[in-house]
């Protein structure tokens, strides 16, 4: 029996580093199911705003170890706020420069933003070098809890979990609590009608892309607890957070959570059993197989017609 107890351990080891996992690409995912699922925009360029919080994060934390090492406990819940005020700034920029002119013309945004996530990658390269960097972590976040002699749960992964529910529960209770969420919600299901009632449409529209970049820079800050930072550190989430979205429904918050849980979770086991890519590729293929019978997504929110 004593394989079996290992066997269990390992499980709950490979299930807890899914679980990080899970934190970081909910976190993009739901910065990206408000901007796509929300307003129709297919913003290829959302994993260069993880990557600009978590560069905030790594500067944050150099300026407060070079001059104010007193305050290298605490940095981190000011690189935080941080991170979501800078990349959601550049996405309020980003909008009201280009996405505000091609809403309707989903291939000509597509393409924009794509190569805006080229022009930021390089812009990345010029001021941080192409060198990967780490934030120095507070000394609280480092170390583990251990649960038993063979299983020993990271701090920064307990942490990466509480600012992930914290988070989700702030987005749900904006999008569904509050009379911005209204608006919100009544634009995306009509805009002209929303127009003829006195809601302000393109603030909307700036104010919602902005808080869906501010939410990946959040998830970049979450990002430096597990990894080390370069120019093209958000654009390896892309593709997944494009999957998460899809497969959870596109408006559903409830559906983009279970997609994101299930997609971490089945990639992190299955990498112990075989390697990183052919996990990947199991896992994409189970996702384009339930797509395929089910297009709409798990979760895909009624509209009225």
């Amino acid at each position: 029996m004593e394989w079996l107890s290992q066997f269990g351990a390992i499980a709950a080891m490979q299930g807890f580093n899914g679980l990080s996992v899970f934190c970081v690409l909910l976190l993009m995912a739901l910065g990206l199911a408000i901007i796509f699922g929300q307003m129709g925009v297919i913003n290829m360029a959302h994993g260069e705003f993880l990557t600009i919080g978590a560069y905030t994060t790594y500067v944050v934390s150099h300026l407060t170890t070079t001059y104010c090492p007193a305050m290298q406990p605490y940095y981190f819940f000011f690189a935080i706020a941080l991170s979501f005020l800078v990349a959601g700034a550049v996405g309020w920029l980003v909008e009201w420069i280009m996405i505000s002119r091609l809403y309707h013309r989903p291939l000509d945004t597509l393409l924009a933003t794509w190569g805006l996530s080229l022009m930021m990658q390089q812009t990345f390269r010029s001021v941080f070098g192409a060198r990967e960097v780490s934030a120095e972590p507070p000394e609280w976040l480092m170390g583990s809890f251990s649960l038993s002699d063979a299983i020993d749960i990271p701090r920064n992964g307990v942490f990466t979990m509480v600012l992930t529910v914290f988070m989700t529960g702030l987005i749900f209770l904006l999008l569904y609590r509050s009379r911005w969420g209204l608006h919100v919600r009544a634009t995306m299901q009509n805009r002209v009608m929303s127009r003829a009632v006195g809601i302000n449409t393109k603030k909307v529209d700036r104010m919602t892309f902005a808080l869906g970049c501010g939410v990946a820079g959040v998830a970049g800050a979450a990002f430096t607890t597990i990894g080390s930072t370069g120019p093209t550190a958000g654009s390896l989430y892309i593709v997944d957070t494009f999957l998460t979205v899809v497969f959870g429904g596109a408006a559903s918050l409830f559906g983009t959570i279970a997609s994101a849980f299930t997609i971490a979770q089945t990639q992190s086991i299955s990498e112990f059993f075989m390697t990183g890519s052919m996990a990947k590729v199991l896992t994409l293929s189970a996702v384009v197989l339930i797509l395929m019978v089910r297009p709409q997504g798990l979760f895909a929110s009624k509209l009225r017609k």
